[in-house]
């Protein structure tokens, strides 16, 4: 063999190895003298479940007998006021206008108030609706009929009050990126019932992301397979998911094998189970070419359901979102996530008033979710699929007042000690109120909820024991509910 074609060939082998192989495969086990050190884990032991690299979204067993067999998570991005739908308080109202208290500012944190703001009453009247005698603004007079199937969670709160860490620590576990996403856990764990369909989905409405970004559907050190697959309610359901023109579906065929005999060989010579897991990840996407077609195909509904979600199909819309959330559950998928953007009323604009954008905001909302309980339980879904509202924070009972000045709107700040979650289905209690705020809604006072005290609960419902679904990682078992932060808590009051 010529030496320079020797010399390219183990140039080829060496740029197959990595940082892992050096360390787990150099003769003075230098990588196993590191990890037992570290860990105090022999090596090769791990946390992690036992997955198949070559079918990763497999069905799983949870721990336990599950009462949430699916998750659909509605987060409404920028944080609505609580004060303006769910959590009434009189004395608000009669404190109205006054100065605010120096006591509600001493030591507080705000985005942007300065100064002695105004304290400012619930905007939208309050009545209460159904049996259970919840509270509720007129803002959503479409959701006031289904409060009976609904378990409020009044007294959550949070230690972020700007939006991106806010979010993050909704949907990781944590402020700080790198954590994977609720809908990744669920999935790591679970796997899905649809083999055709990603185990998890999210679509987004509003106009824009999250501030956090993709990070919140992200697996971060769990496999990729397990991250969230944005899709569209217009257009192609995923980007470039079709063939490209002159790319035949047979053709498209032959290429994927002669892809996955590359991977394979791949695997094969470094040991990288992520190469194997790719090959899953492209056979996945040639089957969703047909599977992603039809589920997302909102014309195949009857007239009756887009007049109950009040949807149009072609347009990009939470109603369209809320629709294509009950056709990806009762296909199995296992997390659908939608972020509806556009909550943040300060009032520095009209579209971030109380008294103009947040109505807007309302009325985008209201009917579609609504129209989503309803369905999900005429079609008997709702038992085993659990529904999370919420945003990533609640909002001062005072008055914002940016920079000390007078807003041009109405609106109030971010108030990261108290804020309102409801659920439904899925084992969650129907028809109660969880927890309570303080006479003005400004701090969670009784039965408070953190959000990991919200995860575990969640979790619980899936089947899993928070704190035994982990992942090694960063020389610790890492999980949704934070090893750093230990009491978190099942909220044994919520559950049915």
């Amino acid at each position: 063999m010529h030496p320079d074609h020797f010399a390219r060939l183990q140039h080829s082998h060496l740029e197959h190895l990595t940082r892992r192989h050096f360390l787990s495969k150099c003769s003075t086990g230098l990588g196993a003298m590191w990890l037992a050190g570290a860990t105090g884990r022999a090596w090769g032991t791990s946390t992690a479940l036992k997955k198949d690299p070559a079918n990763p979204l497999a069905s799983a067993s949870p721990h336990f007998a599950a009462k949430a067999k699916r998750v659909i998570y509605l987060h409404m991005a920028g944080a609505p006021s609580q004060h303006e739908l769910f959590d009434y308080k009189p004395e608000l109202q009669k404190l109205n206008g006054q100065d605010c208290p120096q006591e509600f500012l001493a030591g507080k944190q705000f985005a942007f108030i300065q100064g002695i703001p105004k304290m400012l009453g619930p905007q939208y009247p309050f009545k209460q609706y159904g049996q259970s005698g919840a509270w509720l603004s007129d803002r959503l007079p479409h959701f006031s009929t289904m409060v009976d199937d609904v378990c409020f969670i009044k007294s959550m709160y949070t230690d972020q009050f700007n939006h991106g860490p806010a979010q993050l620590l909704v949907h990781t576990g944590t402020q700080n990126l790198g954590a994977p996403s609720i809908g990744a856990w669920a999935t790591y764990g679970l796997g899905t019932e649809n083999q055709n369909l990603p185990g998890f989905i999210v679509l987004t409405s509003g106009g824009k992301n999250p501030d956090a970004g993709k990070s919140v559907w992200g697996s971060g050190y769990l496999p990729s397979v397990y991250q969230g697959v944005q899709c569209r309610s217009q257009g192609e359901p995923v980007l470039y998911l079709d063939n490209p023109p002159g790319i035949s579906r047979d053709l498209r065929r032959r290429s994927l094998d002669s892809l996955d005999r590359l991977n394979q060989q791949i695997a094969e010579d470094t040991g990288d189970a992520e190469t194997v897991t790719r090959i899953a990840q492209y056979e996945m996407a040639y089957r969703m070419q047909m599977s992603a077609t039809d589920a997302f195909d909102l014309k195949q509904e009857s007239p009756a359901t887009h007049e109950m979600y009040g949807t149009q199909p072609g347009k990009e819309s939470f109603a369209n979102n809320c629709l294509l959330a009950r056709r990806l559950a009762e296909r199995g998928v296992r997390y659908i996530q939608l972020f509806h953007w556009g909550w943040d009323s300060h009032g520095a604009s009209a579209s971030e008033a109380l008294n103009k954008g947040f109505m807007d905001r309302c009325k985008e909302v209201d009917q579609p979710m609504t129209a989503l309980l309803k369905d999900l339980k005429q079609r008997g879904l709702l038992d085993d699929t659990l529904v999370v509202w919420g945003g990533e924070f609640g909002r001062t009972p005072m008055l914002e007042n940016r920079g000390g000045g007078v807003n041009a709107f109405i609106g109030r700040d971010h108030n990261p000690g108290a804020f309102t979650v409801w659920m439904a289905g899925g084992g969650a209690k129907p028809g109660i109120s969880y927890g309570e705020t303080d006479p003005i809604g400004y701090a969670s006072m009784i039965d408070k909820v953190s959000l990991h005290d919200l995860h575990g609960t969640m979790m619980h419902l899936m089947g899993f024991d928070h704190e035994k679904l982990t992942y090694l990682s960063n020389g610790a078992p890492q999980r949704l509910t934070n090893i750093t932060k230990p009491g978190t808590k099942v909220i044994t009051g919520v559950l049915a």
